[in-house]
């Protein structure tokens, strides 16, 4: 259920009003105060309350019932946009494009400090780079783990860009939390892990969530409710391509997903055009779609040297690609209320 609350309610009013509700229904109240408006979500069993009794009270806009399970996620609860927002002054949301950059996996020093300068000098905000790496086959490379997650913050030091790495147990947290990785990416593979959402829910670190490849939109945004219940509102949506009958592509870029999350939730939404493709001349025409759509951001593999990348090379663009590709989305980012800063 949500409440929103008249202009003009003072603090006092709306805490003691709050109480009540909790001491008369049992339910928990979240409190959102946005721009124009304060806003009270109700979580738990709100069936038995009457909405008129509710709207009848003096500092009670309007009253309505929520049919959507997400609750945090939902915009109904959050009418303005969540904006993901590190230490450092990067952000993901709030009017800006964020262009997260790097190799799929980490393979050596040399590499991701070659990528790492290329792509900042191109206008990426954020360096992404795999650690750990989930593969099909168990008998393909693995990542470099630890010691990826060591060279990834080598590249940090020495460009200033925040980490955007993928977590894929439990039993890691502690490890990227010493690493001090800025941004934990939980992959497709792992959205339905729910033993992992909850206790990333405990953290502060931001969530970027990717879209399982058969997941609807409906359970991607239960998968962040996951999250944010536990108490880390820093989520970011990721929209990577499903699986459907088409093989020519490795993915099918869902670009309705962009919008549709937009509308139903406050969450920020960014597109990841290189899996969603699996082809590099792909990914740029993709990108741009995906602007054009209202993402918020994207998430590109760049590689110095595709054809001999122990991952995903034939997805991966060039240093030099990506240059071309970051300068035609600084030009049309504005065309669509984006920045590329």
């Amino acid at each position: 259920m949500i409440i929103i609350l008249k202009p003009g309610v003072t603090d006092e009013q709306r805490e003691s009003f709050a109480k009540d509700l909790q001491t008369t229904y049992g339910v928990s109240v979240n409190t959102w105060k946005g721009t124009q408006s304060t806003v009270l979500g109700l979580i738990g069993d709100t069936a038995c309350i009457d909405i008129n009794t509710v709207a009848a009270q003096d500092i009670v806009e309007s009253v309505r019932r929520v049919q959507e399970p997400y609750k945090k996620a939902n915009r109904k609860f959050h009418p303005d946009d969540t904006v993901v927002r590190l230490p450092g002054g990067q952000q993901i949301g709030g009017g800006t494009l964020a262009l997260i950059a790097g190799p799929c996996s980490v393979e050596s020093e040399a590499q991701i400090l070659e990528v790492a300068g290329r792509v900042k000098k191109a206008g990426a905000q954020f360096l992404r780079g795999g650690a750990f790496k989930p593969r099909t086959s168990p008998y393909t490379f693995q990542g470099l783990k630890a010691e990826g997650l060591r060279l990834l913050n080598e590249a940090k030091k020495e460009t200033g860009l925040p980490i955007v790495t993928e977590l894929m147990s439990v039993r890691q947290i502690d490890l990227f939390l010493e690493a001090g990785v800025d941004v934990i990416q939980v992959g497709a593979r792992n959205m339905q892990n729910f033993d992992l959402l909850r206790e990333l829910g405990h953290l502060k670190t931001p969530i970027l969530l990717k879209r399982g490849l058969a997941n609807t939109i409906e359970e991607l945004l239960m998968s962040a409710e996951y999250i944010m219940a536990g108490g880390n509102e820093n989520v970011i949506l990721c929209e990577r391509g499903i699986r459907t009958f088409e093989t020519y592509t490795r993915n099918t870029l869902d670009i309705s997903a962009v919008p549709v999350l937009k509308r139903l939730s406050h969450l920020p939404v960014i597109v990841d055009p290189s899996h969603a493709s699996g082809v590099a001349w792909l990914v740029e025409p993709l990108a741009m779609a995906a602007v054009a759509a209202g993402a918020d951001g994207l998430i590109i593999e760049v590689h110095n040297n595709p054809p001999k990348a122990l991952s995903d090379g034939a997805q991966s663009l060039t240093p030099d690609q990506f240059d071309e590709v970051a300068a035609k989305l600084k030009k049309a980012a504005p065309l669509f209320g984006k920045e590329v800063r």
